[in-house]
């Protein structure tokens, strides 16, 4: 199982320097990846470029990028940029964020999400591939259309779903998944069968399997959870991520997290490798002086070891 590290969480993204520091760090102790989540602060591809001119192996990827406001032509010719820059690195991760998000602050219909998302696959994949585009469907029209980007290799896409069809989609056109506020029981029952299966139904490679978990090495665990608790309480009030806490049987995101002592975070680790996952996420929480570092440095001696 491959380690990285997920920024954005908890732990504030709060610059660009912040981020392309983080990410120099990552690189430096070894680590596989580090992915940003892209919520209402900097824009994850943009900082993940930047980044990119610091390292010079680490993969870099949105967790994720919300497709709504953004044509797939502009999505595309954003994520060739961060290609280009990042030399092969970069990994594109989409989505379609929250109802709460898309229709009561964006003002866009979330009717049907997984329609779009396949939508704007259908527009979004060939563009990442050099392609001429003729691509016409309800949403997007797209005519003679082709991105030139000097030195930009294909950008793989992760698709980050949690119901049947959006894995399906995921399974079938795209490199993996990436979840949120799912755990490991939900992991191997309901993610794992569902996009293998969509990615042999159409003979593609078993597709990786990336998952975000809260997790902070420490010996207050019971204070940590209430923290965790607290912080990330809103994706525990979100339909997706609730649905998936209640098929784990979880009452919140502090249930979900990793907590305590070495042993302990191991255990946890390898049975979420063996539920299946590829990637490992690490959202390191800073429950207590010194947390964020002891943490960071616990999950770095992880790889190659899980």
């Amino acid at each position: 199982m491959r380690i990285g590290i997920m920024l954005g969480a908890d732990r504030a993204a709060a610059t660009v320097e912040g981020v392309a520091s983080m990410a120099v760090r990552a690189e430096k102790a070894g680590l596989d990846s580090v992915w940003m989540a892209h919520i209402r602060t900097l824009d994850a591809i943009s900082a993940l470029t930047v980044a990119a001119t610091r390292t010079k192996r680490i993969e870099l990827g949105p967790a994720v990028t919300p497709i709504y406001p953004r044509h797939p032509m502009a999505l595309a010719q954003q994520a060739l940029t961060a290609q280009q820059v990042a030399g092969g690195r970069f990994t594109l991760g989409v989505g379609v964020s929250h109802r709460v998000v898309v229709e009561n602050m964006l003002g866009m219909s979330y009717a049907k999400p997984a329609e779009y998302m396949r939508e704007y696959l259908g527009a979004l994949l060939p563009l990442l591939q050099g392609e001429v585009v003729h691509y016409d469907s309800p949403r997007f029209t797209v005519h003679g259309l082709q991105l030139d980007v000097k030195g930009a290799s294909d950008v793989p896409v992760i698709l980050a779903a949690l119901g049947p069809v959006m894995l399906r989609l995921a399974g079938a056109h795209t490199q993996g998944t990436t979840t949120w506020m799912v755990g490991p029981v939900t992991l191997e029952n309901h993610i794992a069968p569902r996009l293998n299966a969509a990615a042999s139904a159409v003979g593609r490679p078993t597709p990786r399997l990336l998952a975000g978990f809260p997790i902070v090495l420490t010996a207050r665990a019971d204070e940590a959870r209430e923290q965790i608790a607290r912080n990330l309480e809103i994706y525990g009030q979100l339909p997706s991520y609730r649905a998936m806490l209640d098929r784990e049987g979880l009452a919140g995101p502090g249930d979900l997290a990793l907590v305590g002592d070495e042993k302990t975070l191991r255990a946890e680790l390898q049975r979420i490798a063996a539920a299946g996952v590829t990637d490992f996420k690490a959202a390191i929480m800073a429950t207590d002086a010194g947390a964020f570092d002891r943490t960071f440095d616990f999950v770095a001696s992880l790889v190659g070891q899980v």
